[in-house]
């Protein structure tokens, strides 16, 4: 176990400098309580524990209030959302100053992981036009589900669609009994919501979302044959891409931009220097990340760049306050990465 120990993540620690201040609170704003961002969020918020900074978890509805929380929430200085939400917002937001003006200061920190789009049908329902006049869920307002669902059809024009604002999970059992017509999720497959044989292949599918407008906003993708028990042939989709978001801070401005310049820097180096130690340790969707995938639309903030600089040290307390959120997941790990260190 201690092998899987990386080298760079002990250097990274070992050269960290003593804070000379007070912490200042930081946090990250991720997803539901069983979803995939908060669990990369408690994997983020791991690192910072190792160099004795508390980065809070805190659960949301999703996507949008996520970004819209890194703008106007106070010492929240991260955000997990999925890359459309910029085009969504200056889509349907166009007209709101305060969300224009979030949009023109929020950067990426780092770009994730894809997510599918999965959109189960009734079998009746042959593509996404067949959408047009029918029940449709989209998931719950702010989440990224409903943002991409309502996205997606504003893309297609699809007309008539009766949109139904609930979460992936309530509307499973109401397209079961024919309350509903079709429902959008966004999630890696293989989504847990899918697998086992709950859902009837002769009743239901994957819709196929192949259509050329959305390639300027998605990625193409494909859900493999026996995905999940229902699926027999592979379905061609698009993703969307989890991006890891900040905000575009001034350390000239005031202590607070300085202050949270210096936790985004501090952050950015830990993240890069130990992303090996997260693919094999925290969620298995690290596996997936590519930190090279920049998706367009979206600038990278200075404070990022300050702390992927060769030289730079992020500032490491001596000891670790506890953060507001833990899992205890990662408890073996850390404690055997304490143990290395001691020797």
């Amino acid at each position: 176990m201690l092998k899987k120990i990386a080298p760079a993540l002990i250097l990274a620690l070992a050269f960290c400098l003593p804070a000379n201040a007070a912490e200042i609170e930081k946090s990250i704003m991720t997803g539901g309580a069983k979803g995939t961002y908060i669990k990369i969020g408690r994997d983020i918020a791991a690192l910072g524990r190792e160099c004795g900074q508390t980065l809070n978890v805190v659960e949301s509805a999703g996507s949008l209030e996520n970004f819209i929380g890194v703008r106007n929430r106070k010492n929240t200085q991260f955000g997990i959302v999925q890359n459309d939400v910029l085009e969504y917002l200056k889509t349907f937001e166009a007209n709101d100053a305060e969300i224009q003006k979030a949009v023109k200061g929020v950067r990426i920190m780092f770009p994730l992981y894809n997510e599918e789009v999965h959109i189960l049908a009734k079998s009746d329902v042959p593509s996404l036009e067949g959408l047009a006049g029918k029940k449709v869920a989209i998931g719950v307002k702010d989440s990224g589900t409903y943002l991409t669902a309502t996205l997606i059809m504003d893309i297609l024009q699809i007309k008539g669609v009766e949109k139904i604002a609930i979460n992936p999970d309530e509307a499973l059992p109401k397209l079961q009994a024919g309350e509903i017509d079709a429902l959008f999720y966004v999630a890696g497959a293989p989504a847990a919501l899918f697998q086992g044989d709950a859902i009837d292949g002769s009743k239901f599918h994957l819709l196929p979302i192949t259509e050329a407008p959305l390639l300027a906003t998605y990625i193409p993708s494909r859900i493999d044959a026996g995905t999940y028990d229902f699926q027999k042939s592979a379905v061609d989709v698009v993703s969307v891409k989890a991006v890891l978001m900040t905000y575009d801070y001034d350390k000239k401005r005031n202590a607070y931009h300085r202050d949270s310049c210096k936790a985004v820097a501090d952050f950015s180096s830990l993240i890069l220097n130990n992303l090996e130690a997260l693919q094999r340790t925290g969620h298995p969707k690290w596996k997936n990340v590519d930190l090279t995938a920049l998706p367009p639309g979206w600038k990278v903030g200075v404070c990022v760049k300050e702390g992927m600089a060769m030289d730079y040290k992020p500032a490491c307390i001596a000891k670790a306050t506890p953060a507001s959120d833990e899992s205890g997941e990662n408890d073996e790990y850390l404690n055997l990465l304490k143990q290395r260190l001691k020797k």
